[in-house]
């Protein structure tokens, strides 16, 4: 292994921690470029990815089996690893998880014009987020995109950073797994029309009860803020738009917890019609 690929900080004042840190602020990663990501799990599923990993602080003695295993690798790849004692650690990693490792990387780059919806022999299914300002909601809504099987995440007029390290955190890492983009309102609204894709808009005024929708074919469910629900912009007549039923005294759910709802019912249905490519 390289010597020089291999530093050991010791320092709160060096600058590679000092820049580690400032990390955790949006205006930092929105300029430089660079995120940060904690975590076996989420670090295996960015390299996975293709993510451009560029350096790795490491804390032996907090670090497990499969994330001195994942260490090694990256060392194998020329990725810097930068060992840090336990309290120095602690400052950089995100709240009180401590796994022993965080990686930083270059922030994924990819546009709604570069998403392509690969045709098969079942019908693409989108999630179109709008205004979301929680990056926590983000994340569990991108891990349950994921789950589904979902062809893309859109985030239409987002509100917070969509590569904040809650949100990464929340999808467990699948926010490196499938393409999700972010974009306006109105460019995201005439993807959708230019792909065909049948727009089913929840809201808690909806025509329909959201299992009496038919979502089996080319489908795109879009969800709005929780505090502002989805803008005007989605009112368009040949947008669709179904309700969850709520027998209590709330009007809606979270966010996160309605898009499962939506995407997992848009996977029945596929099942039961027979044009689901999974089991």
């Amino acid at each position: 292994m390289p010597n020089h690929m291999w530093l050991r900080i010791e320092s709160f004042q060096n600058r590679r921690v000092k820049e580690a840190i400032a990390l955790r602020k949006s205006d930092e990663r929105r300029n430089t470029g660079r995120i940060i990501i904690d975590g076996v799990r989420e670090i295996e599923r960015a390299c996975e990815a293709g993510v451009l990993i560029e350096e790795v602080f490491y804390s032996p003695t907090l670090a497990p089996e499969k994330a001195r295993q994942l260490v090694e690798m990256l060392a194998g790849r020329n990725v810097t690893i930068l060992e840090v004692p336990k309290r120095l650690f602690e400052k950089i990693a995100y709240g009180e998880r401590e796994e022993g490792i965080v990686a930083i990387a270059r922030s994924p780059t990819f546009s709604l014009k570069e998403l392509t919806l690969k045709s098969g022999p079942e019908a693409p299914l989108v999630l179109v987020v709008e205004g979301i300002e929680k990056p926590g909601n983000l994340g569990a809504m991108i891990r349950t995109a994921d789950g589904a099987g979902v062809a893309a995440v859109v985030a239409a007029d987002i509100r917070c950073d969509m590569y904040n390290p809650a949100a990464i955190r929340a999808s467990l890492g699948t926010i490196f797994c499938l393409p999700v983009v972010a974009a306006s309102s109105a460019e995201v609204l005439e993807f959708l029309q230019q792909h065909a894709l049948k727009c089913v808009a929840a809201r808690v005024d909806g025509a329909v009860a959201y299992f009496e929708e038919d979502l089996t074919g080319p489908t795109a469910v879009v969800l709005g803020s929780e505090a502002e629900g989805l803008s005007p912009i989605w009112r368009q007549g040949w947008v669709k738009s179904v309700r969850i039923p709520m027998l209590g005294r709330a009007d809606s759910l979270n966010v996160s917890v309605a898009a499962a709802v939506l995407l997992y019912e848009a996977r029945r249905q596929r099942m039961v019609s027979g044009v689901s490519a999974q089991v």
